[in-house]
C-alpha cells in the first residue's frame, strides 16, 4: 500500500472514528447522569461509594456522615411538593460546600437522606466542623416568598485508631448517631468506637425503612 492509498483509508476511516468518539463520550455522559440524583445533581449512592471509598483510602482521618432531615413530611404535607423540593435542593447545596472545603464528598441517598465524608485535622475539630454545619443546613428556605423551617439529625463516625473499617460499617455507625441525635430532638452525634450498638434486619438498622418483617413471614 503506498502513501496515497494510506490516506485514503484513513481519510474513509476518519467519519467511523469521530462517530465512534462521539458515542462513547454520549455513553460516559449518560452513565454518570445516571449515577447522579436528577433533583439535587448529587451523587447517588452509588458514585457516593465509589468516591467514599476512595476518600477512606487517601486521607489521614476522614469522618464519615449520614444526615437526614427533621419534619421534612410537614413541609410536603403543608406546602406542597415543590416546596419540599426546594428545601432538598438547598439542604445539597450547602452540605456540597460544606464537605468541598473539608476535601470530601456529598451524596444524597434517598428521600431526604443524605451522606457526606470530610477530612478532619483530628478528632478534636470534628465537633466544631459538625456543629457548622448544623447551623448551615437548619438556616431557612425561602420558597415562593414563604418562609421554610428546616431540621436536621447528624450522625458521624471518624477513625480513631487503627485498623481502618470500611465503608459499609463506617455509614452504619454514623447511621446510628443519627438516630440517636434524632430521638433528641436534633442536632449531631458522633459514634464511640467501631463496633455497631443496635441489631441489624436485612442488613440495615433495624427500625429503617425496609427492615419490617411482612406478614406471614413472606420476603
Amino acid at each position: 500500500m503506498d502513501a496515497f492509498d494510506v490516506l485514503s483509508a484513513g481519510v474513509a476511516a476518519a467519519p467511523l472514528l469521530a462517530g465512534w468518539s462521539a458515542h462513547m463520550l454520549w455513553m460516559r455522559q449518560r452513565l454518570t447522569r445516571a449515577r447522579m440524583d436528577a433533583l439535587t445533581g448529587l451523587p447517588a449512592r452509588e458514585l457516593f461509594t465509589h468516591f467514599a471509598r476512595r476518600d477512606l483510602r487517601r486521607l489521614e482521618r476522614v469522618a464519615v456522615l449520614v444526615v437526614d432531615l427533621d419534619g421534612f413530611k410537614a413541609v410536603n404535607d403543608i406546602h406542597g411538593h415543590a416546596a419540599g423540593d426546594a428545601v432538598l435542593v438547598a439542604v445539597a447545596g450547602r452540605l456540597r460546600r460544606w464537605a468541598a472545603d473539608l476535601n470530601g464528598s456529598a451524596a444524597r441517598l434517598g428521600g431526604d437522606e443524605f451522606a457526606a465524608t470530610a477530612f478532619t485535622e483530628s478528632a478534636a475539630y470534628l465537633p466544631r466542623h459538625l456543629r457548622a454545619l448544623e447551623a448551615s443546613l437548619r438556616e431557612p428556605v425561602m420558597f415562593r416568598e414563604t418562609t421554610l423551617p428546616v431540621g436536621a439529625s447528624i450522625g458521624a463516625y471518624t477513625h480513631t485508631s487503627l485498623p481502618r473499617v470500611d465503608l459499609s460499617t463506617a455509614l452504619r455507625r454514623a447511621d446510628e448517631a443519627m438516630y440517636a441525635a434524632k430521638r433528641e430532638g436534633g442536632g449531631w452525634r458522633i459514634a464511640e468506637g467501631p463496633i455497631p450498638e443496635m441489631t441489624t434486619t436485612n442488613g440495615r438498622r433495624t427500625g429503617r425503612p425496609g427492615t419490617t418483617p411482612l406478614p406471614g413471614g413472606a420476603r
